[in-house]
């Protein structure tokens, strides 16, 4: 199938296609133009254009899109899903529960469209500032562009789209170049919904080009990405004086997925044995298979990636206790012991299915060990302990810490983001808006 760009409320054709792939079985999904330099200048006028319609649009207007926008997601929830899991070999369940959480980021861009407000500031809290009285409010920061990666081609996307247009601002959204057709549908679902022309303009091309034109360019205020170290680093050395939000990061491919594991001595054996049970439960194959439950990596490149860091593993020492092997684009869910901190698998994010499970004497040994990284997005612990719940909220430097869960667990709703290499800024629907809104004072000399 022939897609099309989405420019100024338009769909436009390009002479340069890219082809995406089915990531399982390697057969063609779609193509998708190529965006030029021409097309990307007309995508950032008509940016620019569609930024004053938004900052203009009641608040219950753009409510009204937001809602009508997770209304036309529920209708094609079933379609969307399986496109999902073709184009990013994510397993089917999880692809619609992707779909559903994308629903319900736009129904809570929309609640909180209606709830975007400032405050009055007493400034006769000193002596200068009596006879005054001040206030602020939010305005939207004018032309967002959204880079967003393959891992989540729908609920990232939504991440970044629904907080902007919510806050009355205008997008140049760039997905990802592997799995761009998720976001065509999406651009669908708005157009249904009413959306302004030039509100949101949807270009493809590769990240080193179209990423590095659309960053660069002055009509842009925010850049929001998620994506690599180096090309949030890249971004942010380029970028000029723009607000940026950096997030670093399915088949373990989620920059929360559970990549260490610390148990306590006394606990050890007995929880690796039930960890490498469940793990060796897990259903692999095809991702449009109802029964899978994780499918091929994003690309061969990835795949060769992560068994050349377990074999530096096993050659370092380390223990495949299950997995360690491939099939395709599949790398089997795989739990390794015996690691050491320096491992790749465990100093560097592995974005694949790979968990080392590490065994040490005490709580506190565990907290200094995971809090030795250079990344700091969730990190959980499993305690009955309250005095240890705190400790570990002290300790560890991580944009999110989990009690008794795993550290994927994510809301659409909280504060989303990491400390160190881990990102800068926070998502989560009003925390994003926040981020891409700036504050104007208003001071009034009283007679």
């Amino acid at each position: 199938m022939d897609y099309k760009l989405y420019i100024n409320g338009k769909w436009l054709d390009g002479s340069d296609r890219m082809a995406v792939y089915n990531k399982y079985n390697d057969q063609l999904i779609g193509t998708l133009p190529r965006v030029d330099q021409k097309q990307l200048d007309q995508a950032l006028a008509a940016a620019e254009q569609g930024a004053q319609a938004m900052a203009e649009l009641p608040a219950h207007r753009r409510a009204t899109i937001l809602f009508a926008t997770a209304q036309a997601l529920q209708a094609r929830r079933e379609e969307i899903a399986k496109l999902i899991a073709a184009e990013a070999g994510k397993a089917l369940k999880f692809a619609r529960i992707e779909v559903d959480r994308a629903i319900s980021t736009f129904t809570l861009a929309g609640e909180e469209a209606k709830r975007l407000h400032g405050e009055t500031v007493p400034l006769d809290a000193v002596p200068s500032g009596e006879g005054y009285f001040g206030f602020y409010v939010r305005r939207p920061v004018g032309v967002v562009a959204a880079i967003t990666p393959f891992n989540f081609p729908l609920n990232l996307v939504a991440h970044k789209v629904a907080p902007a247009l919510a806050a009355g601002n205008a997008l140049v959204l760039k997905p990802a170049a592997t799995t761009p057709l998720t976001a065509v549908i999406l651009c669908e679902c708005l157009e249904a919904a009413g959306l302004p022309p030039g509100a949101i303009n949807l270009v493809n091309g590769a990240g080193r080009t179209v990423g590095e034109w659309l960053v660069t360019d002055p009509r842009v205020s925010k850049i929001t990405f998620t994506g690599s170290v180096p090309v949030g680093e890249r971004i942010l050395s380029i970028a000029g004086i723009k607000k940026v939000t950096l997030a670093f990061y399915n088949s373990g491919q989620v920059c929360i997925s559970t990549q260490r594991i610390y148990g306590q001595t006394q606990v050890y054996e007995p929880f690796t044995e039930k960890f490498v049970a469940a793990t060796n439960a897990l259903v692999v194959g095809d991702p449009l298979d109802e029964r899978v439950d994780v499918g091929p990596l994003i690309a061969a490149s990835e795949v060769e990636r992560v068994a050349e860091w377990v074999h530096e593993a096993t050659t370092g020492g380390a223990r495949v206790l299950t997995g360690g092997k491939r099939q395709g684009n599949v790398y089997y869910p795989t739990v390794i012991a015996n690691t050491t901190p320096d491992m790749k698998v465990v100093a560097e994010e592995v974005f694949g299915p790979v968990a080392s499970v590490i065994q040490v004497d005490s709580f506190e040994e565990a907290l200094a060990q995971a809090d030795k990284t250079s990344f700091g997005l969730q990190a959980s612990i499993f305690t009955r302990d309250i005095n240890r719940v705190f400790q570990a909220i002290k300790r560890l430097n991580f944009g999110g810490v989990i009690i008794n869960d795993v550290p994927s667990f994510r809301a659409d709703h909280m504060p989303y983001g990491g400390n160190r290499n881990s990102g800068l800024g926070r998502e989560g629907v009003k925390f994003a808006m926040e981020e891409m809104t700036n504050i104007q004072m208003v001071v009034i000399k009283t007679i």
